[in-house]
């Protein structure tokens, strides 16, 4: 079960890094690590995730490998929207939004030859739109501002570890199909560093599907950004 035991710091760098330490040590799954604020916390490919201090859900939980961790970020960002209905859109392959904008994002890392992996969440809780960098201040956006009736991390983390926990243990099935209910690119012009064409879903692995000029082609990883027509 998530959260036991479940370390909680005042001040981390980074409570991805504080679990996978504890992973590595031979924590069990379902150990959780949250912080109150981070000096290095991160996204994908190396950004930093800024949060103000006790404004933002920061929190990591160590998982056992198995057949079902590869969509754990998938499940993760199926789990966000249930425990909170203003979440109501993915984008792929990490992004939670509310209203058209960001409001959480998740990161995997791990050691799968060692049989662990660490699901890191950031969730914007009560993050005043001034209390973004300028350059996020149009697309980001928190719970509390979204209008849900959260004010604190850890009322946050109260209503969402419960809705979290069962999903980790769903069949691949159901979380792709809520997934793709909330599919925030599907039949939208998208781009990348490679190319571009029209998003079209996520095949069983997670991969997103686009269609191009030359076929339809799958992305395992990477960011694709919506292109200005969309």
């Amino acid at each position: 079960m998530i959260g036991s035991p479940h370390v909680h710091h005042r001040l981390t760098d980074s409570t991805n890094e504080r679990a996978k330490q504890l992973a590595a040590a031979g924590a069990p799954h379902g150990t959780l690590v949250t912080a109150g604020e981070q000096t290095a916390g991160r996204g994908r490919q190396g950004r930093s995730w800024l949060a103000p201090p006790g404004r933002a859900l920061l929190m990591s939980v160590v998982l056992h490998v198995d057949e079902r961790t590869p969509l754990a970020p998938l499940v993760a960002a199926v789990a966000v929207c249930h425990a909170f209905p203003v979440a109501d859109a993915i984008k792929w392959p990490n992004d939670v939004w509310a209203g058209g904008r960001k409001v959480a994002g998740i990161l995997i890392e791990g050691r799968p030859q060692d049989g662990w992996a660490v699901l890191g969440i950031g969730l914007n809780v009560a993050t005043e739109r001034d209390e973004f960098p300028d350059e996020l201040r149009d697309t980001a956006t928190s719970l509390w501002a979204a209008g849900a009736d959260v004010a604190t991390p850890r009322q946050a983390l109260d209503v969402l570890v419960p809705v979290l926990d069962p999903w980790l243990e769903a069949p691949a099935e159901t979380v792709l199909n809520e997934w793709r209910e909330r599919d925030a690119l599907h039949g939208r012009p998208v781009r990348w560093t490679d190319g571009e064409g029209v998003a079209s879903g996520v095949d069983d692995e997670g991969s997103l599907l686009v269609e191009t000029a030359t076929g339809v082609q799958a992305l395992r990883s990477g960011e694709v950004h919506l292109t200005r027509a969309g």
